[in-house]
């Protein structure tokens, strides 16, 4: 049996689709409908304290970064279905936009 790198790219595929399936709406729920009614509260300190840790800082670039890849990949195939083809134009427009959010996530990151 010949040696590949797809499980290489299918691991963050499928934790993408983990994280947008199980994390992202709970996360959504919190911040997005309990804190703002009052349900939920959820100091600034606190949030920033999270987000400043290194720890807090890989969860939120995880947060980020795996659903961006996940959709990069689910967007390329539905481009690929749609017969728009599987070409380099194709590609570099999914992926290079999931590597642009990816970047522009970790640079945000490194900054707090």
């Amino acid at each position: 049996m010949a040696k590949s790198n797809k499980p290489l790219l299918w691991l963050p595929f499928a934790s993408g689709g983990l994280v947008a399936a199980f994390i992202l709406p709970v996360l959504i729920l919190i911040t997005g409908l309990l804190v703002p009614l009052g349900v939920v509260h959820l100091p600034y300190e606190r949030m920033f304290a999270f987000a400043h840790n290194p720890l807090g800082k890989l969860v939120l670039f995880g947060v980020v970064a795996l659903p961006a890849w996940h959709a990069a990949h689910r967007l390329r195939m539905t481009a690929h279905d749609l017969g728009l083809g599987g070409g380099l134009a194709v590609r570099l427009i999914c992926y290079g936009a999931a590597w642009l959010m990816i970047a522009i996530s970790a640079a945000a990151l490194l900054v707090i």
